[in-house]
């Protein structure tokens, strides 16, 4: 199962990207968590100076915009056959 971690205090770019994450496991059929993480201390652990941030099974894949769909199930994809 892959752990999948939106990092964002809450802004529009952080629901857009949960939105898009959702979609891409759905579309899959992926059986994985994803977790929201908010608190700024956490977030600030992945070393990102802007959010929103995408982390998959501990990996920062992206910080500091929107991925396109195709991005993220590249991601998701390349998660698995690396898990």
């Amino acid at each position: 199962m892959l752990t999948i971690k939106i990092l964002g205090t809450g802004c529009p770019n952080c629901k857009k990207l949960e939105a898009l994450t959702r979609q891409a496991v759905e579309g899959l059929a992926l059986e994985a968590e994803v977790v929201k993480v908010t608190d700024y201390t956490a977030i600030m652990a992945y070393n990102i100076m802007s959010t929103p941030g995408l982390v998959i099974n501990e990996k920062l894949v992206s910080s500091g915009r929107i991925p396109s769909p195709a991005e993220i199930t590249t991601w998701l994809t390349n998660a698995l056959t690396t898990a």
